[in-house]
């Protein structure tokens, strides 16, 4: 890691250098936890589904924070997160919850259903607009925004779900996920939108809270 030189008696490079330093232990003691949790899950629970996951970090500058999901061309699942949102993060805790997840969004198949509903709407969306006489210009802006429908149908419910199962995972790997929901109380709120692709931060620490309780209840 480059030191940077600051004058004598500042002493204002350490404490970068430090929090920089205790970003990248907290980021890899979690990643280390929460991988083999997500992988045996992903094992047991799907069938045929590669669950090799491998978890990166995008440092490109000057993003908003973020992580997300994603396959390479292989279908090996994808966790990536950017500096802004590792940065964020106030403990471990909320780190591992956002990491579980979005390692949930793949045992649960999301991308492939995302898809899917993209591709329904896309199809319906067009069909109509060409019976009704539209353009080829028109029938393929209507393709394209039934594909933006049809790709945010569901995508609360599916939120909502990894939330669930992140929470669990969160657990096997002994870590708080009531604690680290506490991450949602730091993001804007994007409430109940009709065709929003999130619900609401207070729906999404409930189902986290109650989750947690059962699953502490039963096992």
């Amino acid at each position: 890691m480059p030191t940077v030189d600051t004058p004598p008696g500042t002493g204002s490079a350490r404490p970068v250098e430090t929090q920089a330093e205790m970003a990248t232990r907290r980021f890899v003691e979690v990643a280390s936890r929460i991988e083999p949790i997500a992988e045996s899950q992903c094992d047991r629970l799907t069938r045929g589904q590669n669950c090799d996951y491998l978890i990166v970090v995008d440092d490109r500058p000057g993003q908003e924070a973020n992580a997300f999901q994603t396959l390479d061309a292989q279908g090996r699942p994808i966790i990536a997160f950017n500096l802004a949102l590792i940065a964020s993060v106030q403990n471990a805790d909320e780190l591992a919850f956002v990491m579980a997840h979005e390692s949930a969004h793949h045992i649960l198949g999301h991308l492939a259903k995302v898809e899917e509903d993209a591709a329904i709407a896309a199809v319906i969306f067009s069909g109509v607009a060409e019976m009704s006489g539209a353009s080829a210009a028109d029938v393929r802006s209507a393709q394209e925004l039934g594909a933006s429908v049809g790709a945010r149908t569901f995508s609360k419910e599916y939120e909502l779900e990894a939330d669930q199962m992140g929470t669990v995972l969160t657990i096997m790997a002994g870590y708080d996920p009531v604690r680290g929901a506490d991450f949602f109380l730091r993001l804007p709120d994007p409430g109940d939108r009709f065709m929003g692709s999130h619900p609401s931060n207070a729906a999404r620490r409930t189902i986290v809270q109650r989750t947690a309780a059962a699953y502490r209840a039963t096992n």
